[in-house]
C-alpha cells in the first residue's frame, strides 16, 4: 500500500503495469555486508549510575534542559553505541542541565554474530514500533516492551532526545524529525553543522508502530519537548561511527543555546524535504528497477522505479527524493518512502 499526506494532485504512486520492464534489479537475498568495525566494549556502562541499567547521567552545575542520547535501539546499530562509548570515556559531559546516555537494547546487542549481522536487530519485537502510550500501559511480552516501560522515566523527563541509528542500505545521512516546528529547528540546527548539511526529513511515522521520537511529550502540540533521528550511514562503517560522534557532540554543546532559545542567529533548513508517500511491498516480487541509493533524486514524475505483481510502482513529481529503499523487501515490509523537496 502506500499513504499520502497531501491530496492526489501528483501522478499516481502505484497504477496497473502497462508494459515489460527490463529484468528486475532486486536481490532475491541479502548480500555480504562488510563489517568494518567491532561492536564497542560496553561492560563499564552495563549497570549505570542512575538506577536503571544501561543509563550513564552526568550532570552540570549550572541550571538548564534534560538532555538524552539514545543508542542501540537496534541491537546490530551499534555504531551510535561505539560513538557514545567514546565520547564518555573522554567524559563528555553537558554545559548545562543533565546529560544521560541510553544504550536501549543491550540484550539484542549481546548477540550480535558477524555471521548473521542482521539477526540481533532485536529479540521479541522492534524496539523502535512500540512507544505509544497504549503499547506502553499494556503487561510487557517482550524483552523490549520491558526495557521501553523501564526507560520511560528517562524518556518523559528528556527536554531534548536525540535517537542514533544507521542503515542496512547505502545511503547519506539524515535526520528524521516529528513534524513540530520545535523539532524541525532542532534538527535544522544539526544539520546546519555538519560537513555537508544532511537532508531533514519529516514523515508519515511508521507503519509497524509509534518511534521513540513520536513518544507523546515530543508530540504535544503546545509542548515544548524537542526528538530527532539520525540516520547516521550505514550499519558497519566507520564513518558512520564518525557521523554519530560529531553530532553527539554539536548536540550536547548546543542544548542549552536551544532550550533557552538565544542563539544568536535563526536557524533555517537548508535542505528538508516531506515524505509523502510510504510504499510497502503488496506482494513477493516486488522489486527496484534499478539498485537505487538512499538519498538518489529521480528527476521526473511517473517515473517506474519498482515493480509490485501486477502494479509499477512511480515517482509521484519531479525530483522525488527516494528515502532508504530496501532492495530486499519482503511482502508487508515498507519498501521506500517517497518524499518531496521543499
Amino acid at each position: 500500500m502506500s499513504c499520502g499526506a497531501s491530496p492526489r494532485d501528483h501522478h499516481p504512486v502505484r497504477r496497473r503495469r502497462q508494459r515489460l520492464l527490463p529484468s528486475l534489479a532486486l536481490p532475491r537475498r541479502l548480500p555480504e555486508f562488510p563489517i568494518l568495525i567491532d561492536p564497542p566494549d560496553l561492560s563499564q556502562w552495563r549497570a549505570g549510575n542512575n538506577g536503571i541499567p544501561g543509563v550513564i547521567e552526568r550532570e552540570s552545575p549550572v541550571p538548564g534542559p534534560e538532555i538524552a542520547v539514545i543508542s542501540l535501539i537496534h541491537g546490530n546499530e551499534f555504531a551510535g553505541a561505539a560513538a557514545a562509548d567514546r565520547l564518555l570515556r573522554e567524559d563528555i559531559r553537558p554545559l548545562c542541565g543533565t546529560l544521560r546516555i541510553v544504550f536501549a537494547n543491550m540484550a539484542a546487542f549481546e548477540r550480535f554474530d558477524p555471521s548473521n549481522p542482521t539477526a540481533s536487530r532485536f529479540i521479541g519485537e522492534d524496539l523502535n514500533r512500540v512507544w505509544s502510550n497504549d503499547r506502553l500501559s499494556q503487561k510487557p511480552g517482550s524483552v523490549e516492551m520491558a526495557r521501553a516501560q523501564e526507560l520511560l522515566p528517562v524518556i518523559r523527563r528528556s527536554d531534548m532526545l536525540l535517537d542514533l541509528h544507521s542503515m542496512l542500505w547505502d545511503s547519506s545521512p539524515l535526520f528524521i524529525s516529528p513534524q513540530t516546528e520545535r523539532s524541525i529547528t532542532l534538527a535544522g540546527l544539526l544539520s546546519s553543522q555538519a560537513d555537508t548539511p544532511f537532508l531533514t526529513l519529516t514523515d508519515l511515522g511508521h507503519v509497524g508502530g509509534a518511534r521513540l521520537i513520536e513518544q507523546e511529550g515530543f508530540m504535544a502540540p503546545g509542548g515544548t519537548g524537542r526528538s530527532v533521528l539520525l540516520e547516521a550511514g550505514q550499519h558497519w562503517r566507520p564513518e558512520t561511527v564518525e557521523t554519530s560522534a560529531r553530532v553527539i557532540r554539536h548536540f550536547v554543546e548546543n542544548a542549552g543555546f536551544v532550550h533557552w532559545g538565544s542563539r544568536g542567529e535563526p536557524v533555517t533548513v537548508s535542505r528538508q524535504a516531506m515524505v509523502t508517500d510510504n510504499v510497502v511491498a503488496r506482494s513477493a516480487s516486488f522489486g527496484f528497477t534499478e539498485s537505487y541509493l538512499g538519498g538518489q533524486v529521480i528527476e521526473k514524475a511517473g517515473t517506474v522505479i519498482a515493480l509490485d505483481g501486477d502494479d509499477e510502482i512511480c515517482t509521484p513529481y519531479d525530483q522525488c527524493v527516494l528515502i532508504m529503499p530496501n532492495l530486499c523487501v519482503r511482502r508487508g515490509q515498507l519498501a521506500v518512502r517517497l518524499a518531496r523537496r521543499l
